[in-house]
Parts: structure tokens; C-alpha cells; sequence
């Protein structure tokens, strides 16, 4: 048995998948745990050169950030592993759980240019580069008159792409690029009921092996309650709208007064179709509930039928 007082964590390579590994690294150390940080190389890194529609048809897209680190997990040659929450599956594979999500950073996507201070300052033809079909989806339904660009790759690589004028604007999330202190071409933040983030998006999930305890025990104190109420709601959203990381569905769910609001879009991938709503958070309603209630919501608004237009 490993020694507990050594926590071993996984992570992707990328940079920002580093400067997360270490953040908590550092959190750990500070609690006095000796921790050390392995890199694993996963299928969606593997297959930078595809886009995600690509990918998707190609592996399902289930996992593809996160099968190699679980597998590594599962084997005991890491003990943890941190995670973008919106690259997790909405259901962990048997043997896996989640031992903590810290507190949520800015959930919001951003708008983010050299030359134009917010979307609708484009011009007719201007090229935006996104890779979620979530982004261009809901951005079509407001602006058709643009061209949108697969991007894939870090997010110094898409600002060099932006900063040589590949394009004119590239939307990414808000909590990449603060992590990373690239905030200087952030333009616009949009609001949840304009763009609204995919569930997860800004919070990070700690991953264990579900029979470890003492891990379990050493990670409690970096566990956010409502971060982990806000984020549970929205991916038991997605769950229930059938809905994984390439459908064009966002949700989000955020504190509001006393309780909480939350927000889900679903969109045809064109952007020719799109049903939003809304609901706040009834004391005594369990996040699961509130989630399932948002996705009834949706598809009596006509969901269900959106989301049939992005089956092949």
C-alpha cells in the first residue's frame, strides 16, 4: 500500500491541466502532504490535428480527456487526479468518485479579440474561432453573418492563432485564461441567458478511487458545498436531456440570494433553432431535482426536438 503521506496526482500535460495539477499540489503541501505530479497523455491530446465533430465520430467523445488518467487510477499508479469538471463524463465509471470540487471560479464564457471590443462590434464576415458546438450554436442564432472556425489546441496556441490574424475573435472560457494570466485581449464576458457555459465549466473535480478512504479523507477540506450543489444540478441536467460534451446544450447554475439559479440553453447545431430557461432553486429540493426539473422544463419548450436535429 502506498504511503498516504505521498499523494501521487494525474494529470494532462497541457498547460493549463498543469497549472491545475499544481494549484492543488500546493494546496495539498500546505496540509503537509509530500505530492508528486505524473503526466498522462490521453486520447484527446493524441488527437490534436482533428476537430471535435471529428473526434466525436471517431470515439464517441466520451472520456477522451480523462480514460488514460482513470485507467492510471484504477491501477494505483496515481492515488488522485484533477480534472476540468466539464471533460468528466456525467457518470464516473464504476470504482470512481468524485472526492472534491473546490470552489468554482468564473463559469462565464468571454469574448476575446485584438481589434474589437465585443461580439456585435464584428463586422458582417468576420471569423470567430471556437471548437464547441455549444459556442457556435448559440452564437449563430444571435450572428449568422459571421464565420465560425474550428480551433483546437492550448490556449497560448489560439492566442498566437488570434494575435496573427487568423481570425478576428476566439471565444474561450473565462477560467483558462485567468488561471493562466492571459486576461489581455478578454473583451466581453457573456452573461448565462446570452451564451450560456457548458455544465461544470470554471470548477475542478478531484477524482479518487470510491474504496480509498484515506485520500478521500486528506482531499474533504478542499470541497466547496455550494460549488458542488451548483455543479451536480447542472450535470444532473444534462443527463437527463441525454446530452454530452459535443451536443449543443449549456447549462449553468450559480448562488442567488439564499438559494440558487439555474439557467440551460439547447440549440441546433446551426443555430437555426435554440430553447432557453430558467428556474430558482425551492428550499428542500435536492440538486439532482433541480437539474431533472430544468431538463422537463426545456423539453416541454421543444428541447427534445432540437436535439434530434444533431442526431446523424
Amino acid at each position: 500500500m502506498a504511503d498516504r503521506s505521498h499523494l501521487r496526482i494525474g494529470s494532462r500535460g497541457s498547460q493549463l491541466a498543469l497549472w491545475q495539477a499544481n494549484h492543488i499540489a500546493g494546496r495539498l503541501r500546505e496540509q503537509g502532504h509530500e505530492v508528486s505530479i505524473e503526466v498522462i497523455r490521453t486520447t484527446g491530446d493524441a488527437m490534436q490535428n482533428l476537430t471535435f465533430a471529428r473526434l466525436n465520430a471517431q470515439t464517441g467523445a466520451k472520456g477522451i480527456f480523462t480514460k488514460e488518467i482513470e485507467e492510471a487510477l484504477a491501477d494505483g499508479r496515481i492515488d488522485l487526479a484533477v480534472h476540468s469538471l466539464k471533460d468528466l463524463p456525467t457518470e464516473l465509471a464504476e470504482g470512481f468518485t468524485l472526492a472534491a470540487i473546490p470552489t468554482r471560479t468564473d463559469a462565464s464564457d468571454v469574448f476575446v479579440s485584438v481589434n474589437y471590443e465585443s461580439f456585435a462590434a464584428l463586422p458582417a464576415g468576420a471569423r470567430v474561432g471556437t471548437s464547441s458546438l455549444r459556442r457556435q450554436a448559440q452564437l449563430r442564432a444571435q450572428r449568422r453573418n459571421l464565420e465560425y472556425v474550428e480551433f483546437r489546441g492550448n490556449v497560448d496556441t489560439r492566442l498566437r492563432k488570434l494575435t496573427e490574424g487568423q481570425v478576428e475573435a476566439i471565444i474561450l472560457a473565462a477560467a483558462g485564461l485567468e488561471r493562466l494570466g492571459r486576461t489581455e485581449y478578454i473583451r466581453e464576458r457573456f452573461p448565462a441567458m446570452v451564451l450560456c457555459p457548458a455544465a461544470g465549466q470554471g470548477a475542478l473535480a478531484i477524482e479518487t478511487r470510491a474504496d480509498d478512504v484515506q485520500t478521500i479523507r486528506a482531499l474533504r477540506f478542499l470541497d466547496d458545498v455550494a460549488t458542488r450543489f451548483a455543479v451536480t444540478a447542472e450535470r444532473a441536467a444534462l443527463t437527463a436531456l441525454g446530452g454530452g460534451c459535443q451536443v449543443p446544450i449549456g447549462i449553468h447554475c450559480r448562488p442567488e440570494g439564499d438559494g440558487f439559479l439555474i439557467a440551460g440553453v439547447v440549440a441546433t447545431p446551426d443555430g437555426s433553432g435554440v430553447v432557453r430557461a430558467e428556474l430558482e432553486h425551492q428550499h428542500g429540493t435536492s440538486p439532482e431535482a433541480l437539474g431533472e426539473k430544468l431538463a422537463r422544463r426545456l423539453i416541454e419548450q421543444g428541447a427534445e426536438t432540437l436535439l434530434q436535429a444533431h442526431l446523424p
